[in-house]
């Protein structure tokens, strides 16, 4: 019975063990990418593919809360996000790096968290609140296709 005890305990032990390390593999699939790394820089920049326009690079402020990178948008970088010809991907300059492959998703959930932490982090938001902000949104990075053989 013991046997058959520390065998059930050892079992469920490697399995939550394998779990939690393919948990954080998921998170770190993109070299570079580590929003908790990207904590203390003030500004990211994100580029839009327009119809007409082609591709613009949008500065925008950022901050890190549980391990997400989130973003608030202004009415400029809002409407040319309604028009990106790539979405749901962006490419995304921050901390010296770009990544190809990058997820925006709508969290209107955070909205509020979002601009709280926004406020902490920027002193100028003090004025830049009172602005428009359709939108607040996390930024996740995908790994980019491999290059096809063809």
């Amino acid at each position: 019975m013991k046997t058959r005890s520390f065998v059930n305990v050892a079992v469920c032990s490697a399995f939550w063990i394998a779990l939690a390390v393919g948990v954080h593999a998921a998170d770190t699939a993109v070299p570079g990418w580590d929003p908790n790394a990207f904590r203390d820089q003030s500004t990211l920049e994100i580029m839009t593919t327009g119809p007409e326009e082609g591709e613009h690079w949008s500065k925008l402020w950022l901050v890190v809360m549980d391990g997400k990178l989130y973003v608030r948008l202004g009415d400029r970088s809002y409407a040319r996000i309604q028009k990106n010809t790539t979405a749901p991907y962006l490419k995304v300059k921050v901390a010296g790096k770009e990544f190809d492959k990058v997820r925006l998703d709508e969290t209107l959930d955070m909205k509020d968290k979002v601009a709280a932490a926004m406020a902490d982090k920027y002193f100028m938001d003090i004025l830049i609140r009172h602005l428009s902000h359709p939108m607040t949104a996390r930024l996740t990075a995908e790994p980019a296709p491999p290059p096809s053989s063809h």
